[in-house]
């Protein structure tokens, strides 16, 4: 649909001034943060308010249990959002393939990390799963710390692949590159460029396939459209009808 172009291009360069090593290297801690061997994105964790997610988690174990799931999806608000403003595209493209979608709003890795370790993928060979994660690991907490820095959430989003593949050994999985948020010089949009680039390497051509469909929601020069995601990171419906039809042709192919 549309491609980013100069402007969103520089602050990815600006962003990817790293060399392979350092990209992936412990980010010095001020003084006062968590000590730098702590990586709050692969440690699984419980919500700070987790009844309601607790919740949506034993609700799908219930799905779990009753099995017969081709094709999952797993994620945060805007995997979750196919049950809202993506319903109608859902219901074509992949409720009659017996999909199921273990989305939740506001997670993290660490906690997609939890619910894989609870429970959530026991008993079930889907022919694919569906991940994107890691958009709410970015940004800052309310003191102004970094929720996560870029070398923990790739990191955070690697430990998410792992545990997948280690449950679910005969499953592929299609990653998907964390989708564009914000406006052009938007911190955040240029640390999931970042991110995205690191994660491509994800993909080993068998069973982890990645895919970046973000340039398809953005205007030519880079622009993240309020009529597809009015709020700069949620897509409406007529963004998950993008998504669906960027997405399918892989999909379709590793579903077979």
């Amino acid at each position: 649909m549309r491609k980013n172009h100069l402007p969103a291009l520089l602050t990815i360069s600006a962003l990817l001034i790293f060399t392979p090593s350092s990209l992936f290297a412990q980010e010095a801690a001020p003084a006062g943060a968590r000590p730098a061997s702590t990586n709050t994105a692969i440690l699984p964790a419980l919500r700070s308010t987790p009844t309601n997610w607790v919740a949506r988690h034993e609700g799908f174990l219930e799905i779990t249990r009753k099995g017969n799931i081709d094709l999952l999806f797993l994620g945060d608000s805007i995997t979750d959002g196919w049950r809202g403003r993506g319903s109608a595209v859902w219901n074509r493209f992949y409720a009659p393939r017996r999909a199921a979608n273990f989305g939740i709003g506001g997670d993290r890795t660490e906690h997609v990390l939890w619910r894989l370790n609870q429970g959530e993928l026991e008993g079930l060979k889907p022919k694919v799963v569906v991940l994107m994660i890691g958009t709410n690991n970015t940004g800052k907490e309310k003191d102004g710390r970094p929720r996560n820095t870029i070398p923990e959430i790739i990191e955070g989003v690697t430990a998410v692949v792992a545990e997948i593949r280690t449950r679910l050994p005969d499953s592929k999985i299609l990653l998907l590159g964390i989708f564009p948020r914000g406006n052009i010089d938007d911190p955040q949009r240029g640390q999931v460029a970042v991110i995205n680039t690191a994660l491509a390497k994800l993909d080993d051509g068998r069973k982890v396939k990645y895919l970046d469909i973000g340039p398809e929601f953005l205007e030519a020069d880079g622009t993240l459209p309020r009529s597809i995601m009015p709020d700069l990171l949620h897509p409406n419906e007529q963004g998950y009808q993008i998504w669906a039809a960027a997405m399918n042709p892989t999909l379709d192919a590793l579903m077979q």
